[in-house]
């Protein structure tokens, strides 16, 4: 995510989205970079929103005696099924703190009136959290939840979901490559704002962010270093032939990790012209990194720069995209006709074009 309001928000569910009903606490652990944060017209219902404060010492204490009872591929299940003392006895000690069972009772009984069943949708195992997403049969409702390497619940979102059918059926008339080598994760990608947030705006629906991973962790030694996290200086391609029309390559990469710089929401990055009005956008690249500049032709795989953390951005990764103009907050995003596949939220997928030149 590159727009001025909110940055790539990984793994950790302590921010609502526009729209939507939050329970929010998660803490920051397995989420290193700090990555989650406010959206503009996001709804969080917390302990000092609420005034409503800790949840009754009964409560608390009849929820934890029951254990974790309820598994992480059965919690919106269980949401429906009204079993709201096992999930709450498994919040996390932050979540307990910010929310009441009171609010997640009134929460999930609205939101869960008519719905006959919630399917699973896509699941991110990354830095100690199992995050999975549900949706009902029509589409309409979506259910986020977290849990920890304990079990215990870090995070659950509940959001009536928005639907854009005539523009999902569409897709770019170029085709692209994926514009890296070898294994990626997919941290947010999809058609529906809970695998993929960026679908909430008109300008970056069809976005998608992915990192590194290895042994389900996006980085090994200090988070707070950019040199820590395996995506970064990793090469990024040309996902197709074009022309590059801009390029920035002076920002610094944000550090410590979790520190974001705002005030250039893109930070470094390649737009490239591919002809049809169809523009791709490669975003938070590596301070100094471009290996192109404004007029040059490129070939799908050519190297254009290496994958950072500048602008605002949580952690190194890369953010992409392909919109009808250059500029990407006044144009809209394109459905992307990937040669290898779509980008779904959890997916692992693997680069397959054959960087030159570096």
């Amino acid at each position: 995510m590159i727009n001025s309001k909110s940055a790539i928000r990984t793994y950790c569910l302590t921010a609502g989205m526009a729209l939507s009903l939050t329970l929010a606490g998660c803490s920051s652990a397995g989420n290193p970079g700090n990555q989650a944060e406010q959206t503009a017209g996001s709804q969080e219902i917390g302990a000092e929103e609420s005034g409503m404060g800790a949840p009754q010492q009964t409560e608390n204490t009849e929820a934890k005696d029951k254990g974790r009872t309820v598994q992480p591929e059965d919690t919106a299940a269980a949401l429906l099924a009204g079993r709201y003392q096992e999930l709450y006895g498994q919040f996390s000690s932050a979540m307990q703190e910010a929310v009441s069972y009171e609010q997640l009772k009134e929460l999930a009984d609205s939101f869960t009136e008519g719905v006959e069943a919630f399917e699973p949708v896509s699941r991110l195992v990354l830095n100690g959290l199992d995050t999975r997403v549900w949706t009902d049969s029509s589409g309409s409702k979506g259910v986020m939840a977290a849990h920890d390497a304990e079990g215990d619940i870090a995070g659950l979102q509940v959001l009536h979901l928005s639907s854009y059918p005539e523009t999902d059926g569409q897709t770019t008339a170029n085709t692209y490559a994926y514009p890296f080598e070898g294994e990626w994760l997919v941290v947010w990608g999809g058609h529906n704002e809970l695998s993929n947030y960026h679908y909430a705006y008109e300008s970056q629906r069809y976005a998608a962010d992915l990192v590194k991973a290895v042994d389900g962790y996006s980085y090994k030694g200090d988070p707070q270093l950019n040199e820590s996290y395996y995506a970064f200086g990793e090469p990024v391609l040309a996902p197709a032939d074009g022309t590059v029309v801009h390029v920035t390559n002076d920002i610094a990469d944000n550090e410590p990790v979790g520190v974001m710089n705002k005030a250039e929401p893109a930070g470094n990055v390649v737009v490239i012209d591919h002809g049809g009005g169809e523009y791709s956008i490669l975003a938070h690249l590596q301070q100094g990194s471009a290996a192109v500049q404004a007029g040059d032709q490129v070939k799908r795989g050519e190297l254009i720069g290496r994958c950072g953390n500048s602008g605002n951005s949580s952690e190194p990764h890369l953010h992409l995209q392909v919109s009808s103009g250059a500029d990407f907050a006044q144009a809209r995003s394109l459905n992307i006709a990937w040669e290898e596949g779509g980008l779904l939220h959890g997916q692992t997928v693997t680069g397959t074009s054959e960087s030159k030149d570096h």
